[in-house]
């Protein structure tokens, strides 16, 4: 009897296990690709971030494009990549790390009914950033520093050269391992507050479109694409305020008449008393565009499963970063 009825008995799915080594090479293959095609409109948006109101009022750029016109005219095209091999080396942990612990914590969090309460699926979200500030702040202050060297020179050519390295050694022989991880607060705010946005947004976004097949919880990649776009534009500019703070407090080089900042809270408080609330939006619609392909891109990745293709595993909903979607609130 009891034999009989358990064969009749509709089979209950065994929650899949997620693969680590896929999430990594896919994390990094996007991350990769998506530097590549958007940091020339990262640095614009770090240069703008960065430029203050001069004596007279006036500001070296008027806007994004004058930003990119002016610098792509003094530096040239390679001018515009400075500071991405740094960006491009370290993605691919910066990567790995944000997506597998957004999936990990969001299968650790969901209750034994199926069920992932926005609450928990923020929560999610805000611990898979905060696990990833230990590659993101160093990369950053790299980047910055490098991104940041043509407007302090002026576009100089005859200008000393830096490099990551050489900014590396140099924190390293004065300040030691901590002076890589200056601003590591507002870099955790600015990446705390993203994820715990980002990641509820683009599951539910992505939980409403069209599906691979019917039956299926996986949607189509161009809807996942169209997703991540949308889920990382309005997470950007949600954020923008904190990441020009911490832009602002990673700069290590500044010219004689810009300000300086002792904390973060120091630098809101300066930004808004002597540039106004616009300020703390500088750049916002470059993060915007930059943000918005590079997670759109990061769903693709996850779909078209690269990574799955040359390991010969099979590519399962478990190996992508939108499988862990909330369909039964």
């Amino acid at each position: 009897m009891g034999l009989t009825s358990n064969a009749s008995a509709p089979k209950m799915k065994q929650p899949q296990e997620f693969s680590l080594l896929p999430k990594i090479v896919n994390g990094g293959i996007a991350g990769i690709i998506g530097v590549t095609c958007v940091f020339p409109l990262d640095l614009v948006k770090t240069r703008l971030q960065n430029q203050t109101v001069g004596p007279d009022g006036q500001k070296a750029y008027s806007s994004m494009l004058d930003c990119f016109r002016k610098t792509y005219r003094a530096e040239g095209y390679l001018g515009m990549y400075r500071g991405s091999a740094v960006n491009i080396l370290l993605i691919t942990p910066e990567k790995a790390i944000k997506l597998a612990a957004n999936d990990f914590f969001r299968h650790k969090l969901t209750t034994s009914d199926g069920r992932l309460p926005i609450q928990r699926e923020m929560l999610a979200g805000g611990s898979a950033g905060l696990c990833q500030i230990v590659v993101t702040t160093p990369m950053e202050l790299l980047k910055i520093q490098l991104q940041d060297s043509g407007r302090t020179s002026g576009g100089n050519k005859n200008a000393p050269k830096i490099s990551a390295l050489s900014i590396t050694k140099d924190l390293l022989k004065t300040k030691g391992i901590l002076g890589l991880y200056k601003g590591t607060g507002a870099t955790m705010l600015r990446d705390v507050s993203f994820s715990m946005c980002y990641f509820p947004l683009f599951a539910n976004l992505n939980r409403l479109g069209p599906k691979k097949e019917p039956g299926s919880n996986e949607s189509v990649f161009w809807w996942s694409f169209i997703s991540g776009c949308a889920a990382g534009s309005f997470s950007a500019f949600f954020v923008n305020p904190a990441d020009v703070v911490k832009t602002r407090l990673q700069l290590l080089n500044r010219g004689a008449s810009e300000e300086t900042y002792s904390g973060i809270l120091d630098a809101y408080r300066k930004i808004w008393t002597k540039e106004g609330p616009t300020a703390f939006y500088k750049g916002a619609l470059c993060r915007m565009i930059v943000i918005a392909p590079l997670f759109g891109i990061a769903q693709m990745v996850y779909y078209f499963g690269i990574a799955e293709a040359l390991m010969g595993i099979d590519k399962t909903p478990s190996t992508m970063l939108a499988a862990k979607t909330s369909e039964n609130k």
